[in-house]
């Protein structure tokens, strides 16, 4: 690695991994991948990508030896440390939720006001609680957290939680939600003034890609008296571009919209007289 080059801190394992690195290749990065040795070149950018434990990338980048790095906002959290967020990235989403058995009779937290809980987030379960002024007991555990209270560790957990099946399967329930968690791009506090136009390319390029992922490119041919109603169905980045076709009663309509909303405009589209409708994936976006 050399002074001139940025240094971008990534994880080397776990569900993060493989959705990061087609991030950075999506964006148009090239380097080999190296996820099991400590640094990977870009070829085609001052780049070097370090990979480490997704628990170490807030320290690294708050230390200085990581210009940028992802990781999850829970471990951002947990950290307590003070980072910009430059992107949020939209994978690697999760919850971190506090949990009693089944058969618990608590629904709020406050009912959890004196249980021992288990968890893998002292920090952020004692802050969360305390902010609150529930007086909970603390049971740190780096793993296998859903056990603890069959084990008879404690009465509840805080865990993260995907799909919510592990917490069934232990029979378990939620009670509440502390944290909404998903990958982030951080960056140093203070930035190394002869990086810092890299750093902006880097967050410019990656949020491109992230911005594309979220919505999609609609084409269609229509009537030119149903642009009107059309247009009132495609809330978009901006007015949708009108383009004059061989036949002077029609025209081809092209907008950007968010992709949660596309199956829903579909068949409002094509009652108002939308035909030929095109969904046409986005690689990257500048808003």
């Amino acid at each position: 690695m050399t002074p001139d080059r940025l240094r971008l801190a990534v994880p080397n394992k776990g569900r993060l991994l493989e959705p990061t690195l087609r991030l950075l290749r999506d964006a148009g990065l090239e380097f080999e991948d190296q996820s099991r040795a400590l640094v990977s070149h870009a070829e085609n950018v001052p780049l070097d990508i370090l990979h480490v434990r997704t628990e170490d990338i807030v320290e690294l980048v708050g230390d200085g030896v990581a210009d940028l790095g992802i990781t999850g906002t829970n471990l951002l959290a947990e950290a307590d440390v003070q980072l910009p967020v430059r992107l949020e990235l939209g994978y690697g989403r999760c919850r971190l939720e506090a949990a009693v058995p089944v058969d618990d009779e608590a629904v709020s937290f406050e009912q959890l006001a004196g249980r021992r809980l288990a968890t893998s987030h002292p920090a952020t379960t004692r802050r969360f609680f305390g902010e609150r002024g529930i007086d909970v007991a603390i049971v740190p555990l780096s793993g296998s957290v859903e056990v603890a209270p069959r084990l008879g560790l404690a009465e509840g957990i805080v865990d993260l939680v995907s799909t919510g099946s592990t917490l069934i399967m232990n029979g378990l329930r939620s009670v509440g939600c502390l944290l909404e968690s998903q990958a982030v791009l951080v960056g140093r506090p203070s930035a190394v003034a002869r990086r810092d136009a890299t750093v902006d390319e880097v967050v410019t390029v990656l949020g491109a890609v992230v911005a594309g992922r979220r919505r999609k490119y609609l084409m269609m041919n229509a009537p030119r008296r149903a642009l009107s109603a059309i247009e009132a169905i495609l809330p978009g980045l901006a007015s949708p571009s009108v383009i004059p076709l061989a036949h002077d009663d029609m025209v081809a309509v092209h907008a950007v919209v968010e992709d949660a909303d596309v199956w829903r405009m579909l068949p409002p589209l094509r009652a108002a007289g939308a035909s030929g409708i095109l969904v046409v994936p986005i690689e990257k976006l500048v808003p």
